[in-house]
């Protein structure tokens, strides 16, 4: 069955990190402009989310990431205690990506307004989380063209003609 639903706040959170992204089969493109060492329950405790992406690629599952800027000391330091995620997840730094999606095996997307931060993505305490919003859906008429933004970012496709490559340290890989 197609679904489409408005969510907020602390159901971001709770579908799309807790319920899609940890039973993906295929893939997982996240998009977002800022990216911190965001926590998750997993199996009954709190981990980094690297965590569970880690374990997505232990199962052979495909991981994208773009994001904007570099993150911080602690994502980084979280980074380097799952070795598999250096070769095991594809990573792109685009300084004008602002856009927030997850899209999981191609078949849910996420896209709305919070960044992967646990205050973002509703994974604090309602007096720390932002207030965020956004809908996720399973209708591919929505989920194509989320996909089709990435991709197309992914593929260079802005490269060329882009004024922010002083800022980009990929470009010169994607338009290789």
């Amino acid at each position: 069955m197609v679904e489409t639903q408005f969510i907020t706040d602390r159901e971001i959170y709770e579908r799309v990190l807790q319920e899609q992204v940890p039973n993906a089969e295929d893939f997982v493109w996240i998009g977002t402009s800022d990216i911190k060492d965001l926590h998750v329950d997993w199996k009954g405790r709190m981990v980094p989310f690297l965590k569970v992406l880690s374990n997505l690629i232990k199962r052979q599952v495909s991981i994208r990431l773009i994001h904007a800027k570099e993150p911080g000391k602690p994502f980084r330091d979280d980074f380097d205690k799952h070795p598999n995620l250096i070769t095991g997840m594809e990573r792109l730094l685009c300084p004008r990506v602002h856009f927030k999606c997850v899209v999981v095996d191609g078949q849910f997307a996420y896209s709305g307004s919070a960044n992967l931060t646990g205050a973002g993505m509703g994974a604090k305490s309602p007096k720390r989380r932002n207030f965020e919003s956004g809908i996720v859906t399973t209708d591919p008429k929505l989920i194509e063209p989320i996909m089709e933004q990435f991709d197309a970012v992914w593929r260079g496709e802005f490269c060329p003609d882009c004024q922010r490559k002083d800022f980009c340290s990929d470009y010169k890989d994607i338009l290789g």
